[in-house]
């Protein structure tokens, strides 16, 4: 009887950085069972580049031009759902992390793996499983728990003063806008900038654009 062919698990490729592409592609051309079927380093193309190749993974790069990466992993979960995503970055931040793990990523992969670890990952997630790790998980769930207890903290007019700030405008524009006081705003922004364990206006947007995205509407 003869030998049964392995299965190849198709790959897209999406990184912006050239040097990081070829080096990548370079790994994983070691593995026979592995092929790259498409790659970008613009992230306005990956999903349609997702929608007619259908690939088994999608290795994304965290960080690209024209790419909010939450959202579109939770499109193409939604989408497609035969294909995985494993995030491949250079970034081990815990908000990237989160952001990923809750978007319905299969695994959030430093850049430095080797290609020992690199293509066994590949094949793990095309298999279906789950390569976020202890440590992951309880940096994650820490996270999650941090900033929703400091986003539970603000009163409702402290989270409209805090959307202000993210826009860019000063406290008189705040103060007319919602119809304050400059001096109230002043109280408010003291308050936010206690809650939030920031010291400027600097640090509180910083935080708002960091760790803030889930509570947008």
């Amino acid at each position: 009887m003869p030998e049964q062919k392995k299965m190849r698990i198709t790959v897209l490729l999406a990184e912006d950085h050239p040097l990081t592409r070829d080096g990548i592609r370079a790994i994983l051309e070691k593995a026979a069972d592995l092929q790259i079927v498409g790659e970008t380093g613009d992230g306005a193309e990956i999903m349609q580049l997702v929608a007619d190749l259908h690939p088994n993974v999608l290795l994304l790069d965290m960080v690209m031009p024209n790419l909010t990466p939450a959202e579109l992993e939770r499109r193409v979960r939604e989408n497609y759902p035969e294909t995985v995503t494993l995030v491949l970055t250079a970034h081990d931040r815990d908000a990237f992390l989160t952001s990923m793990m809750e978007a319905g990523a299969a695994g959030y992969l430093d850049k430095k793996l080797s290609a020992g670890q690199l293509i066994p990952a590949i094949r793990r997630a095309a298999r279906g499983e789950f390569l976020f790790d202890k440590e992951q998980l309880k940096r994650a769930r820490r996270w999650r728990e941090e900033v929703a207890a400091k986003w539970d903290s603000l009163s409702e007019r402290e989270r409209e003063v805090l959307q202000k700030l993210t826009e860019g405008a000063e406290n008189k524009k705040i103060a007319e806008t919602l119809g304050i006081s400059v001096d109230t705003v002043e109280k408010h922004l003291k308050s936010i900038y206690k809650k939030l364990g920031v010291a400027s206006r600097t640090e509180a947007v910083v935080w708002w654009l960091e760790k803030g995205t889930d509570f947008r509407t």
